[in-house]
């Protein structure tokens, strides 16, 4: 991924899932592109989407995102898409294959993480093959996120 003169990458994050991050157990990351309408790259880039319920998942052999949340751009009059329609993915065929082989297999889920432009303007969605975490994993993993935190804070602080 292309990157800034101050090290940091040039891409707009247009909606972020920050709920799966604690819900799930994150074991691999991928990109995938996203088939738009006009509409909802206009939508998309006034930045009020939401991926915080959203899934991916098979449709006849395809990848789709379901569920997401793109609002109606207001300026399009009656052209306009729907809120909630599935969109179709783009990735190879050989990664799909082995994303559906991971799900079907070792009980694994397909969450997107983030919904974001790239540097060439491309609407990309990062997508994390998942397991899901129970209540006391969630608990445990947020008592060990307090202590590192609280720890770097006093080593800091002595110096």
């Amino acid at each position: 991924m292309a990157a800034q003169k101050d090290g940091s990458p040039n891409f707009k994050v247009v909606a972020d899932n920050r709920k799966a991050r604690r819900n799930y157990e994150i074991l691999e990351t991928f990109e995938a592109g996203i088939v738009l309408q006009g509409t909802e790259v206009k939508s998309l880039r006034a930045g009020k989407s939401n991926i915080a319920d959203s899934y991916a998942g098979e449709d006849n052999g395809e990848l789709f995102l379901f569920n997401s949340y793109i609002p109606e751009y207001l300026q399009a009059n009656r052209f306009n898409h729907q809120v909630r329609r599935p969109r179709k993915l783009l990735m190879h065929t050989k990664e799909i294959a082995r994303m559906f082989g991971a799900i079907q297999r070792d009980g694994l889920t397909l969450v997107p993480l983030k919904l974001y432009f790239n540097d060439r303007g491309r609407a990309k969605v990062e997508l994390a093959l998942a397991r899901g975490r129970k209540l006391h994993d969630k608990r445990e993993v947020e008592k060990k996120r307090s202590w590192d935190r609280e720890k770097s804070r006093l080593l800091r602080d002595k110096g």
